[in-house]
């Protein structure tokens, strides 16, 4: 059916979809960047068994996101094909949350820790790729307009930004607020401050869930006949070069990102020596992602998004190198924050620009092929994020183990905090340089070519929809 959305409603259903960004981020957030101290400091679990863990919950990803993409392109229900499995996704994920962050009585150290962590770690993987890859793949459905999909992709990216925030802002304060009490030792308060935290956010990832699936609409739905088979998504991959270079640099680049995450917590407790330091350093971060939002509106109008993103991720470079002068040798916090807002502007240009990327690639992959496949696509970029924390987990507990890095002591040996440091502040410009180099060599959908395919895309929607 043929729909003519005013800007202002086009705006509302925008703002509807994006709302869901947030509780998806406080699922992904808490899970990522403060899942390494809760089993490290919390559960005391040696850095070698999560070395082990993490590739071989990557390896079931690899089987079970592509599944789900082609679950979803087949979905055929009264609400859609996207919002009911956003809405199974968020519940299902949100007692995963929950139960990954409370210890249900298993001495720490035993067999059954183990077991318990491993089942949870790899069944969050699976619940959250059930929200995750029905929520993204909408953004191709709202419009083939690309200023319109800048849009929709700059409102969901501001949520998503929003749920990152409050994460990295209010956790540290959380874990106080929420433990049991000043008196009690401090791994019971920081075990229950993460267990109350976590349901916190499980009920806002649900609440937050259904807002969006309400709010929005569905539009432009491709539905797929397939059936899954490995040989249909090796096909998606092996016909669609440019998802390959997208999966690569981005891959690259978020991995740098994240590892600043991962390790903040360590860097700011056992360098800083205050975990509460980092609320203010997200903070000043927050400042930058917002700031971030406006780089595209303000660019596009003189340059390519291609150079856009080129220097989006210079910018972030140079913030490292700043935050790394800053923090780990001169100790100056506040030029360390400031410092911070410049990598967080190019941060947040650069994820809103990646999504934007993604949905011009299923666009691309319809031009060569025939074929739509927005889902299996859009699965790609959950994996791919996977594997960015996967490179991020990697470097994390490599270098706390070679480091001889102790959970139970805040005060570190000095090669401990300076392994912190440069995992923090070092190692994430090196990925971003590398990405940027990948980027600018290999990816070509800009240009007269865009133009091309975009061209195509808009005459087989103005044919459907003449036929309807």
């Amino acid at each position: 059916m043929k729909q003519n959305d005013s800007k202002k409603n086009f705006i509302g259903r925008a703002v509807g979809y994006g709302i869901g960004a947030v509780g998806l981020d406080l699922s992904y957030g808490l899970f990522y960047s403060y899942l390494s101290k809760y089993l490290t400091d919390v559960l005391l679990m040696p850095a070698a068994f999560l070395l082990i863990l993490t590739p071989i919950a990557r390896i079931w990803d690899g089987i079970n996101d592509p599944i789900m993409g082609n679950i979803v392109d087949s979905t055929r229900m009264k609400m859609g094909k996207y919002r009911p499995w956003i809405i199974i996704g968020a519940c299902c994920n949100a007692v995963i949350l929950s139960l990954m962050f409370t210890n249900p009585g298993i001495t720490s150290g035993s067999v059954g820790m183990y077991v318990y962590v491993a089942v949870m770690y790899v069944m969050w993987g699976m619940t959250n790729t059930m929200a995750d890859i029905p929520y993204w793949s909408m953004i191709p459905s709202f419009s083939a307009n690309p200023s319109e999909r800048n849009l929709v992709s700059t409102i969901a990216r501001t949520f998503s930004g929003i749920g990152q925030g409050i994460i990295t802002i209010f956790t540290p304060i959380a874990l106080v607020l929420l433990g049991s009490g000043a008196n009690d030792a401090e791994k019971k308060v920081s075990a229950q401050g993460f267990s109350r935290w976590a349901m916190v956010c499980s009920v806002l990832l649900v609440v937050l869930a259904l807002v969006c699936s309400l709010v929005t609409k569905e539009r432009n739905i491709v539905y797929s006949n397939e059936r899954f088979s490995f040989k249909r998504l090796f096909d998606v991959v092996k016909q669609n070069d440019q998802l390959r270079v997208f999966m690569l640099f981005a891959m690259i680049s978020n991995a740098g990102w994240y590892l600043t995450s991962g390790v903040g917590a360590y860097y700011f407790e056992n360098v800083e020596g205050d975990l509460s330091k980092q609320s203010t350093f997200a903070v000043f971060g927050a400042v930058g992602s917002f700031l971030g939002l406006f780089v595209i509106p303000i660019m596009i109008k003189k340059f390519t998004r291609r150079t856009i993103y080129q220097f989006c991720l210079i910018m972030v470079a140079a913030g490292y190198v700043l935050m790394f002068i800053c923090g780990p040798l001169l100790h100056q916090m506040l030029l360390l924050n400031i410092a911070y807002i410049i990598a967080s502007v190019g941060i947040a240009s650069m994820f809103v620009n990646q999504t934007v990327m993604l949905a011009d690639i299923v666009d691309y992959g319809e031009f060569k092929t025939g074929k739509r496949q927005e889902s299996t696509t859009f699965a790609m970029k959950g994996f791919l994020q996977k594997m960015a924390y996967t490179i991020q987990t990697i470097v994390l507990f490599s270098g706390l183990g070679l480091s001889g890095y102790n959970g139970e002591v805040k005060e570190q040996t000095a090669l401990a905090s300076g392994t912190i440091s440069a995992m923090t502040f070092l190692v994430p410009p090196v990925l971003i340089i590398i990405s940027y180099i990948i980027f600018t060599k290999k990816y070509k959908l800009y240009g007269e070519f865009s133009e091309r395919v975009n061209g195509y895309i808009a005459e087989r929607i103005k044919k459907s929809e003449s036929q309807e």
